[in-house]
């Protein structure tokens, strides 16, 4: 196998549907004190939930924060440092931006959404919540937490936008949203490192999956011819798309889910650490 560690992950993350779905539906986990705030700007969160993608073409140290390459560290992600400075230590700077620092950039922007909060600045709020909703969107996507990150490694190459981005666009109009309120979270960085281990367990499945549906179908039916945005492009087919999506079992599901309850617990808790500022009075 051909190691890709040190190639950057240039693949979108969930899609900017998935990711406007996500952050808009994450402002319905949040209780009294700091909802009204959040819906009187839901358009904006839902609007900007992509801004992290599009900043990865006028920024080349963004595409890091994307994602994290959990082999090129070590065989088992429990074996990463989870403290920023022991990563720093063990690996180095210049590794680090190579293969991906996702935790690390969900904490940074927590605390960037805490200090905006203690500040009562309302457009940060907003910036940084948005900027945190999609990084912690990006945490419960398997194949953001593998060098395999687009199927290169396995002659599965265009996986990752079939997953995060054709399955949705196809299917999240029939998923069971109601996920419950958000909790606060003790440790945020503790957090995102579960989010992120729980996701990258899911890597195994969502490749293995696809290969053997790939081995079984009729080839003349894996892709069709569709117009978008004024182009005609090739894509996976409804019906291969429907045969994977049963495969997965719910799983592109459960991971939008959770990343909705994940988004809002984040909110409220950098609100929490800020002190909970009255929100009433800023628009």
């Amino acid at each position: 196998m051909v190691s890709l560690c040190g190639a950057l992950l240039l693949c979108s993350s969930w899609g900017f549907y998935a990711h406007m779905h996500i952050n808009r539906l994450a402002v319905f986990t949040l209780p009294g004190g700091i909802n009204s705030f959040y819906k009187a700007n839901i358009k904006y969160l839902s609007d900007h939930a992509v801004d992290p993608d599009k900043r990865r073409y006028a920024d080349t140290a963004e595409a890091a924060r994307h994602y994290l390459d959990v082999e090129c560290y070590e065989p088992h992600i429990d074996s990463i440092p989870h403290r920023w400075q022991d990563a720093v230590n063990r690996y180095g700077l210049k590794k680090l931006n190579e293969n991906g620092t996702l935790p690390w950039q969900i904490l940074k922007s927590y605390f960037q959404l805490v200090n905006a909060f203690k500040n009562r600045d309302s457009i940060k709020i907003l910036i940084y919540s948005a900027y945190i909703g999609h990084y912690v969107a990006d945490a419960h996507v398997p194949l953001h937490t593998t060098q395999n990150h687009d199927g290169q490694l396995s002659n599965q190459t265009g996986i990752h936008a079939f997953w995060e981005s054709r399955l949705p666009e196809l299917f999240a109009k029939n998923y069971n949203y109601v996920v419950g309120s958000a909790a606060y979270i003790e440790n945020p960085l503790k957090e995102a490192w579960r989010i992120i281990s729980n996701t990258h367990k899911k890597v195994d499945t969502v490749l293995r999956l696809e290969a053997a549906l790939n081995a079984s179908f009729p080839a003349y039916r894996k892709y069709s011819y569709a117009e978008r945005n004024n182009l005609v492009s090739k894509q996976y087919s409804l019906a291969y798309s429907k045969a994977y999506h049963k495969g997965l079992n719910n799983m592109v599901e459960r991971q939008m889910r959770a990343s909705i309850l994940a988004i809002g617990s984040y909110w409220y808790s950098a609100w929490i650490d800020a002190g909970q500022p009255e929100l009433s009075t800023m628009n």
